[in-house]
């Protein structure tokens, strides 16, 4: 059995077993480095979680849409996807493509490139913020600790992932995924501690 399965991850035929080791091992006498199980995790996305074991990421909405083309309609799909370190790093990203799969790795890429760091105070935000995108805004509030996410949707989203724990929001306006995941993104970048309104100031602020 064991010479078999050696043989075959060499590419040439192997004594008993060598068939079901070879359809595991990426076909028939083929490469076995090229197998779905050696990609560094033992089965599908091992390789991928290996690599983002750092970061966690959220799928918000899939959307379908359809294009009206010469040959009939053609189908796109959309995906919204926010990804953070819950330790204050986020971004969300809109990825686009003919198949859901490409569509999600696509808003995953954009969204890793769209992260940027939170400021906080303990388990909340340190002051009041509204963020604003298009018709949609979205408004944060701190909150003693153990209150919790009080959000839903992608704004929770947002908030879990970046790392925040209490925090109180209410949304306004367009209640739209995208707007109000950009909102809310918006509205973190916004966020100033008091190290650097001092800086920006040029004076000590006493509280």
């Amino acid at each position: 059995m064991g010479r078999g399965r050696g043989n075959n991850r060499g590419g040439a035929p192997g004594g008993p077993g060598g068939p079901g080791q070879g359809g595991r091992g990426g076909g028939p006498g083929g490469p076995g480095g090229r197998g779905r199980d050696n990609r560094g995790g033992g089965g599908r996305g091992g390789g991928r979680g290996q690599r983002d074991s750092e970061f966690q990421d959220r799928v918000v909405e899939i959307r379908r849409v359809a294009k009206v083309v010469k040959g009939g309609r053609r189908f796109n799909f959309s995906a919204l996807v926010v990804v953070g370190d819950g330790k204050g790093r986020v971004g969300a990203g809109l990825g686009k493509a003919n198949t859901v799969p490409s569509a999600i790795q696509k808003g995953q890429d954009r969204a890793k490139r769209n992260m940027f760091q939170v400021p906080m105070r303990n388990t909340t935000i340190p002051h009041e913020v509204v963020g604003k995108f298009e018709s949609s805004d979205v408004l944060l509030k701190p909150a003693s600790e153990g209150t919790g996410v009080i959000a839903g949707g992608g704004v929770r989203a947002v908030l879990e992932l970046a790392g925040i724990k209490d925090v109180l929001t209410k949304a306004l306006g367009s209640t739209t995924s995208v707007n109000l995941v950009q909102a809310t993104v918006e509205g973190l970048g916004r966020l100033r501690t008091k190290a650097d309104i001092e800086q920006a100031r040029g004076v000590k602020i006493t509280l």
